[in-house]
């Protein structure tokens, strides 16, 4: 059902009466955990749709309360849709980080060999304390990742339905759907550290909330994004490093295509969503990584929102909240992307000027037009290349959006997108 909304803003009181309906166009509104991706938005409209588990029978609807649960009901055998209702906060990593420790393993040990007053800058950590850490890791690994199955949707129950230290990975199939879940970053108990990162070095974690790779037909819609208890600001530092032990919170690589996210909340985050994840991933990537952003919200994230290499990606009446300290960007434009970024909304602090929303990493054109920033219109094209005239962008990115549901005017996106954007706003 293709649906435009054209939405005026005329006073407080037109704006609180525009605020209704983001979920109106899913089929079976009555219960969340049938609803399908309306035809028209988005990239994961196109082709046969994405329904996910809408069609199951009621032998294949989970209703789950634990990580255990949870992991069972996607791991029952058998091909039909499933439906799986997430009831409370399922906990990951509720033993702790020392129920994954390898037997000998010692973070002080560890601190004390690879410190670069001994180690040095130039060669790449190795030894038994590191084997022990990436054995730490990889038991980690192996009880937080759940791979969802295809015809699979995955719904919160109310407003309370959430994951905390797990990671959701949609590989390799067709048809999910991921819904009204609020999803806390994992937060990773083994960080590396690498002395030949950067001049000083840097601790690399693992683990996003949530992964699409090599996946098509998928729908991401109403959940929030953050790093709840364990804000990058809580993390202690070591060898003048911060110890990151985040990583995105949503990544769409490797060949993943036909995505689309919408009224989400992705918030508090450093490193936030990437599309594409490496340069030389082109012969994958080429003619995929088709990605649909719109009526999301991204709060106080620093970069990334998104960061794009090869896709072709419409990101469209989104709200950016941008952070008073430690911004870098939101629209990372990579290498051979076809970014379409129109009638967003931006609200930046004092200081903060408008050229830093987009960020060349690579040559690649870029449309922009009908964006807003503080409630004016700005060309984000122009003022980043009059602030940056050594990393110009170039302007067209060669193909229109056609699968749009709903177009807001960027004036009354903010208010439309707080309101109704993230996890326990389903309607």
């Amino acid at each position: 059902m293709r649906r435009q909304n054209k939405l005026w803003l005329v006073g407080a009181t037109a704006l609180v009466l525009s605020v209704t309906g983001p979920t109106a166009g899913a089929h079976a509104a009555s219960d969340p955990a049938r609803g399908t991706l309306p035809a028209g938005d988005g990239w994961a409209s196109e082709g046969t749709g994405t329904t996910g588990g809408a069609a199951a029978d009621a032998s294949r609807v989970f209703t789950v309360t634990t990580w255990e649960e949870f992991r069972a009901a996607l791991e029952t055998p058998g091909t039909e849709p499933r439906i799986v209702k997430v009831v409370g906060t399922l906990n990951a990593t509720a033993a702790g980080c020392s129920a994954f420790e390898a037997p000998g393993y010692d973070f002080a040990r560890y601190l004390a060999d690879y410190d670069p007053a001994v180690w040095g800058y130039e060669n790449e950590v190795s030894g038994p304390q590191e084997d022990l850490r990436a054995a730490s890791a990889t038991a980690q690994g192996k009880a937080i990742k759940v791979k969802i199955p295809a015809d699979t949707t995955v719904v919160g129950v109310g407003r309370d339905a959430g994951i905390v230290g797990g990671s959701l990975q949609i590989q390799g199939v067709d048809n999910v759907v991921i819904r009204n879940l609020t999803v806390e970053s994992p937060l990773d108990c083994f960080p590396q550290w690498d002395p030949t990162d950067g001049a000083t070095g840097a601790w690399n974690s693992e683990y996003d909330s949530m992964v699409v790779y090599g996946s098509t037909h998928v729908w991401i819609d109403h959940n929030t994004f953050t790093d709840g208890a364990h804000p990058d600001s809580s993390l202690p530092s070591y060898y003048g490093e911060i110890y990151q032990q985040h990583d995105g919170e949503l990544d769409i690589v490797r060949g993943a295509d036909l995505v689309t996210a919408s009224w989400n909340v992705f918030a508090d985050h450093d490193k936030t969503l990437m599309i594409g994840n490496s340069d030389s991933a082109g012969a994958t990537d080429r003619g995929k990584l088709r990605v649909t952003l719109h009526h999301n919200l991204f709060k106080n994230v620093i970069e990334r929102a998104p960061r794009v290499r090869f896709g072709q990606v419409d990101a469209y009446n989104n709200h950016f909240v941008v952070p008073e300290s430690g911004y870098v960007y939101s629209f990372g434009i990579g290498l051979e992307s076809r970014l379409v970024a129109e009638k967003n909304a931006f609200t930046l602090p004092a200081g903060i000027g408008a050229g830093r929303i987009l960020k060349k990493w690579k040559d690649a054109p870029v449309t922009t037009a009908g964006n807003h920033v503080n409630g004016r219109s700005v060309d984000l094209l122009a003022v980043h290349n009059a602030q940056f005239p050594g990393e110009i962008l170039r302007e067209g990115a060669g193909w229109t959006p056609v699968l749009r549901a709903r177009v807001d005017v960027p004036q009354a996106v903010p208010g439309l997108v707080d309101h109704c954007a993230g996890a326990g706003k389903l309607h």
